[in-house]
């Protein structure tokens, strides 16, 4: 069983006990959280595909740790005009394991 979920902007195929890093989300107060964005659903012999998103599917996951990840350079160049800029930049995540597919 797996599922497509968008979040963030970004589609995730995800499955029970899978854990991915996904753009920082706020959850409830027991930490759960609830992707309603299914694109596409499949239990062995039946898949679903929505239009865009799945009707009555849900998947639920529970975030395990929020942090920032490795710095990532960001060079801006221009040659022969003395031109160089520099900055540094982390991304907020939220790590999150895959509890269940509901559909």
């Amino acid at each position: 069983m797996f599922a497509v979920i968008k979040t963030g902007g970004k589609q995730y195929l995800v499955s029970p006990e899978k854990k991915l890093k996904i753009e920082k989300i706020t959850p409830n107060e027991k930490g759960e959280i609830i992707f309603d964005k299914v694109l596409l659903f499949v239990d062995g012999k039946e898949v679903k595909v929505g239009r865009p998103y799945v009707e009555g599917a849900a998947v639920k996951g529970r975030i395990v740790k929020q942090g920032r990840d490795k710095k990532v350079i960001v060079l801006k160049y221009k040659a022969k005009k003395r031109y160089k800029k520099k900055a540094g930049h982390r991304q907020h995540y939220s790590e999150v394991v895959i509890e269940g597919i509901n559909h």
